[in-house]
Protein backbone atom coordinates (compact mmCIF):
# COMPACT_ATOMS: atom_id res chain seq x y z
CA UNK A 1 0.00 0.00 0.00
CA UNK A 2 1.24 3.47 -0.82
CA UNK A 3 1.56 5.34 2.15
CA UNK A 4 0.60 8.77 1.19
CA UNK A 5 2.51 12.53 1.97
CA UNK A 6 0.10 15.09 2.80
CA UNK A 7 1.08 18.97 3.14
CA UNK A 8 -1.42 20.73 5.41
CA UNK A 9 -0.66 24.68 5.75
CA UNK A 10 -1.09 26.38 9.07
CA UNK A 11 -0.16 23.21 10.86
CA UNK A 12 1.55 24.58 13.43
CA UNK A 13 -1.37 25.34 16.08
CA UNK A 14 -4.99 25.09 15.98
CA UNK A 15 -7.22 23.46 13.64
CA UNK A 16 -4.09 22.43 11.19
CA UNK A 17 -2.33 21.08 14.24
CA UNK A 18 -5.45 18.60 14.63
CA UNK A 19 -5.61 17.97 10.95
CA UNK A 20 -1.94 16.80 11.00
CA UNK A 21 -2.40 14.39 13.93
CA UNK A 22 -5.74 12.80 12.67
CA UNK A 23 -4.03 12.39 8.88
CA UNK A 24 -0.72 10.74 10.72
CA UNK A 25 -2.94 8.30 13.08
CA UNK A 26 -4.24 7.37 9.43
CA UNK A 27 -0.92 6.32 8.34
CA UNK A 28 -0.08 9.44 6.15
CA UNK A 29 3.40 10.87 6.22
CA UNK A 30 2.77 14.94 7.12
CA UNK A 31 4.19 17.63 5.93
CA UNK A 32 3.42 20.05 8.41
CA UNK A 33 4.00 23.72 6.50
CA UNK A 34 3.69 27.01 8.69
CA UNK A 35 5.22 30.65 9.00
CA UNK A 36 5.33 29.56 12.85
CA UNK A 37 8.94 27.42 12.41
CA UNK A 38 8.38 26.98 16.79
CA UNK A 39 4.74 26.16 16.44
CA UNK A 40 5.34 23.31 13.24
CA UNK A 41 8.89 21.79 14.69
CA UNK A 42 5.97 20.66 18.39
CA UNK A 43 3.62 19.62 15.40
CA UNK A 44 6.31 17.57 14.07
CA UNK A 45 7.24 15.87 17.76
CA UNK A 46 3.82 15.42 18.55
CA UNK A 47 3.40 13.72 15.52
CA UNK A 48 6.82 11.44 16.28
CA UNK A 49 6.18 10.90 19.86
CA UNK A 50 2.59 9.19 18.51
CA UNK A 51 4.79 6.56 16.25
CA UNK A 52 3.77 8.99 13.28
CA UNK A 53 5.96 10.19 9.97
CA UNK A 54 6.48 13.95 9.75
CA UNK A 55 8.65 17.03 8.47
CA UNK A 56 8.20 20.75 9.13
CA UNK A 57 8.99 23.19 6.52
CA UNK A 58 9.10 27.47 6.65
CA UNK A 59 6.03 28.16 4.29
CA UNK A 60 4.72 31.59 4.20
CA UNK A 61 1.53 31.16 2.20
CA UNK A 62 1.20 34.90 1.15
CA UNK A 63 4.39 35.21 -0.50
CA UNK A 64 4.32 32.67 -3.80
CA UNK A 65 8.51 31.51 -4.21
CA UNK A 66 8.24 30.86 -0.34
CA UNK A 67 5.20 28.47 -1.27
CA UNK A 68 7.30 26.96 -4.22
CA UNK A 69 10.66 26.78 -1.95
CA UNK A 70 8.39 24.50 1.12
CA UNK A 71 7.03 22.15 -1.66
CA UNK A 72 10.57 22.10 -3.86
CA UNK A 73 11.95 21.19 0.19
CA UNK A 74 8.68 18.69 1.03
CA UNK A 75 9.30 17.12 -2.73
CA UNK A 76 13.06 16.32 -2.07
CA UNK A 77 12.17 14.63 1.30
CA UNK A 78 9.30 12.48 0.72
CA UNK A 79 9.30 12.41 -3.17
CA UNK A 80 5.55 12.68 -3.13
CA UNK A 81 2.48 14.92 -2.00
CA UNK A 82 -0.73 13.43 -2.38
CA UNK A 83 -2.95 15.31 -0.08
CA UNK A 84 -3.36 19.29 0.37
CA UNK A 85 -4.70 20.55 2.98
CA UNK A 86 -5.34 25.04 2.85
CA UNK A 87 -5.59 25.36 6.78
CA UNK A 88 -3.59 28.78 7.13
CA UNK A 89 -5.98 31.53 7.75
CA UNK A 90 -5.98 34.73 9.74
CA UNK A 91 -9.05 37.43 10.96
CA UNK A 92 -8.95 40.44 12.92
CA UNK A 93 -12.67 41.63 13.61
CA UNK A 94 -13.75 45.37 13.41
CA UNK A 95 -16.95 46.93 11.73
CA UNK A 96 -16.13 46.97 8.16
CA UNK A 97 -15.92 51.31 7.82
CA UNK A 98 -13.57 51.01 10.90
CA UNK A 99 -11.30 48.73 9.02
CA UNK A 100 -8.52 49.74 7.06
CA UNK A 101 -7.11 49.02 3.44
CA UNK A 102 -3.57 47.20 5.07
CA UNK A 103 -5.73 44.54 7.23
CA UNK A 104 -8.13 44.13 3.75
CA UNK A 105 -4.75 43.29 2.47
CA UNK A 106 -3.64 40.51 4.85
CA UNK A 107 -7.35 39.07 5.11
CA UNK A 108 -7.08 38.57 1.63
CA UNK A 109 -3.28 37.45 1.20
CA UNK A 110 -3.71 34.91 3.63
CA UNK A 111 -7.25 33.76 3.65
CA UNK A 112 -7.62 33.52 -0.05
CA UNK A 113 -4.62 34.12 -2.04
CA UNK A 114 -2.34 31.53 -0.01
CA UNK A 115 -4.62 28.99 -1.23
CA UNK A 116 -4.52 30.07 -4.93
CA UNK A 117 -0.26 30.08 -4.25
CA UNK A 118 -0.57 25.84 -2.71
CA UNK A 119 -2.77 24.95 -5.68
CA UNK A 120 -0.91 26.61 -8.02
CA UNK A 121 2.56 24.64 -6.94
CA UNK A 122 1.33 21.32 -5.54
CA UNK A 123 -2.13 20.61 -8.53
CA UNK A 124 1.02 19.94 -11.11
CA UNK A 125 2.68 17.40 -8.78
CA UNK A 126 -0.73 15.63 -8.10
CA UNK A 127 -1.47 15.24 -11.76
CA UNK A 128 2.07 14.08 -12.31
CA UNK A 129 1.10 11.46 -9.50
CA UNK A 130 -1.94 10.35 -10.51
CA UNK A 131 -3.55 11.17 -7.23
CA UNK A 132 -4.92 13.92 -5.29
CA UNK A 133 -7.53 15.27 -2.88
CA UNK A 134 -7.29 18.86 -1.83
CA UNK A 135 -9.47 20.16 1.07
CA UNK A 136 -9.51 23.89 1.31
CA UNK A 137 -10.72 25.33 4.60
CA UNK A 138 -13.51 28.19 4.52
CA UNK A 139 -15.74 29.27 7.02
CA UNK A 140 -19.98 29.73 7.64
CA UNK A 141 -18.89 33.60 7.10
CA UNK A 142 -18.38 32.67 3.44
CA UNK A 143 -21.77 31.46 3.11
CA UNK A 144 -23.90 33.64 5.49
CA UNK A 145 -22.12 36.93 6.32
CA UNK A 146 -20.42 37.51 9.83
CA UNK A 147 -20.75 40.68 11.40
CA UNK A 148 -17.28 42.54 11.97
CA UNK A 149 -15.73 39.97 9.43
CA UNK A 150 -16.90 41.77 5.92
CA UNK A 151 -13.46 41.05 3.55
CA UNK A 152 -12.50 38.00 5.90
CA UNK A 153 -16.18 36.60 4.38
CA UNK A 154 -15.27 37.73 1.15
CA UNK A 155 -11.99 36.10 1.12
CA UNK A 156 -13.77 32.78 2.14
CA UNK A 157 -16.60 33.11 -0.05
CA UNK A 158 -13.40 33.35 -2.64
CA UNK A 159 -11.56 30.14 -1.49
CA UNK A 160 -15.81 28.23 -1.73
CA UNK A 161 -15.60 29.45 -5.44
CA UNK A 162 -12.45 28.68 -5.97
CA UNK A 163 -12.68 25.36 -4.83
CA UNK A 164 -15.54 24.61 -7.48
CA UNK A 165 -13.78 25.79 -10.09
CA UNK A 166 -10.42 23.71 -9.61
CA UNK A 167 -13.08 20.50 -9.07
CA UNK A 168 -14.39 21.00 -12.37
CA UNK A 169 -10.98 21.51 -13.57
CA UNK A 170 -9.60 18.97 -12.15
CA UNK A 171 -11.57 16.13 -12.33
CA UNK A 172 -10.18 15.23 -15.72
CA UNK A 173 -6.96 14.41 -13.91
CA UNK A 174 -9.66 12.33 -11.22
CA UNK A 175 -8.18 14.78 -8.15
CA UNK A 176 -11.46 15.52 -5.56
CA UNK A 177 -11.29 19.25 -4.24
CA UNK A 178 -13.58 20.14 -1.35
CA UNK A 179 -14.15 22.53 1.26
CA UNK A 180 -14.87 22.83 4.71
CA UNK A 181 -16.29 25.56 6.10
CA UNK A 182 -16.02 25.47 10.08
CA UNK A 183 -18.53 27.69 12.40
CA UNK A 184 -17.21 28.87 15.25
CA UNK A 185 -14.38 27.04 16.50
CA UNK A 186 -12.20 27.54 19.82
CA UNK A 187 -8.98 28.29 18.40
CA UNK A 188 -6.22 30.37 19.35
CA UNK A 189 -7.72 32.57 16.47
CA UNK A 190 -10.92 32.82 17.85
CA UNK A 191 -9.34 33.44 21.30
CA UNK A 192 -7.36 36.53 20.38
CA UNK A 193 -10.91 37.51 18.25
CA UNK A 194 -12.96 37.32 21.46
CA UNK A 195 -10.85 39.78 23.12
CA UNK A 196 -12.65 41.65 20.81
CA UNK A 197 -16.58 41.12 22.56
CA UNK A 198 -16.03 39.00 25.90
CA UNK A 199 -19.92 37.72 25.76
CA UNK A 200 -19.08 36.50 22.29
CA UNK A 201 -18.26 32.77 22.75
CA UNK A 202 -21.13 32.45 25.49
CA UNK A 203 -23.64 34.68 22.59
CA UNK A 204 -22.59 31.98 20.10
CA UNK A 205 -23.04 29.07 22.07
CA UNK A 206 -26.29 29.87 22.96
CA UNK A 207 -27.08 30.48 19.23
CA UNK A 208 -25.37 27.03 17.97
CA UNK A 209 -27.83 23.90 18.75
CA UNK A 210 -25.57 21.61 20.18
CA UNK A 211 -24.66 24.24 22.41
CA UNK A 212 -20.47 24.46 22.22
CA UNK A 213 -18.09 25.96 19.83
CA UNK A 214 -16.62 23.42 17.62
CA UNK A 215 -13.33 22.26 18.58
CA UNK A 216 -10.33 21.77 16.33
CA UNK A 217 -10.68 18.07 16.38
CA UNK A 218 -14.48 18.41 14.64
CA UNK A 219 -13.13 20.32 11.76
CA UNK A 220 -10.39 17.92 11.64
CA UNK A 221 -12.73 14.91 11.29
CA UNK A 222 -14.81 16.73 8.34
CA UNK A 223 -11.16 17.08 6.52
CA UNK A 224 -10.27 13.09 7.06
CA UNK A 225 -13.28 12.07 5.20
CA UNK A 226 -12.70 14.18 2.86
CA UNK A 227 -9.45 13.15 1.91
CA UNK A 228 -10.28 9.42 2.33
CA UNK A 229 -11.20 6.59 -0.38
CA UNK A 230 -14.86 6.87 0.98
CA UNK A 231 -15.18 10.55 -0.83
CA UNK A 232 -14.01 9.10 -4.06
CA UNK A 233 -17.23 10.01 -6.07
CA UNK A 234 -17.31 13.98 -4.01
CA UNK A 235 -15.72 17.03 -5.28
CA UNK A 236 -16.76 20.27 -5.22
CA UNK A 237 -18.66 20.26 -2.48
CA UNK A 238 -18.81 22.58 0.52
CA UNK A 239 -19.87 20.55 4.24
CA UNK A 240 -20.41 23.04 7.21
CA UNK A 241 -18.66 21.94 10.61
CA UNK A 242 -21.08 23.81 12.58
CA UNK A 243 -23.20 22.34 15.25
CA UNK A 244 -26.36 23.55 13.55
CA UNK A 245 -25.53 27.28 13.30
CA UNK A 246 -26.46 27.03 9.78
CA UNK A 247 -28.14 24.58 7.96
CA UNK A 248 -27.94 24.83 4.13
Amino acid sequence: MIQRVAFVTGAGSGIGREIAKLLASQSMRIIVADINSGGAEETVSIIKGNHGDAMAVYCDVTDLDSVKNAVRESLNFYQRIDVLVNNAGWDKVEPFLKSEPQTWKKIIDINLMGQVHTCKEILPVMIDGGYGKVVNIASDAARVGSSGEAVYSAAKGGVVALTKTLAREMARHKININCVAPGPSNTPLFQEIGSYNEGLAGALEKAIPFRRLAQPEDIAGAVAYFVSDDAGYVTGQTLSVSGGLTML
